[in-house]
């Protein structure tokens, strides 16, 4: 369970480098950090909808 918990972080680093890249006026890097929170935001609340909160075994 470890690591959908890693990527729900880089889905939270990547939601503040998204306001940061639109800040700054950055279009590239805004385009990669919104692609980077949709896919790794999808895999977390999916394996968190799939599998529930701790694991169930």
């Amino acid at each position: 369970m470890g690591l959908p918990i890693i990527f729900a972080l880089v889905a939270v680093l990547a939601a503040f480098g998204a306001v940061s890249a639109l800040k700054n006026k950055n279009f590239l890097g805004l385009v990669f950090a919104v692609g980077t929170l949709a896919v790794f935001g999808w895999f977390s609340v999916m394996t968190l909808i799939n599998s529930g909160y701790p694991a169930v075994h």
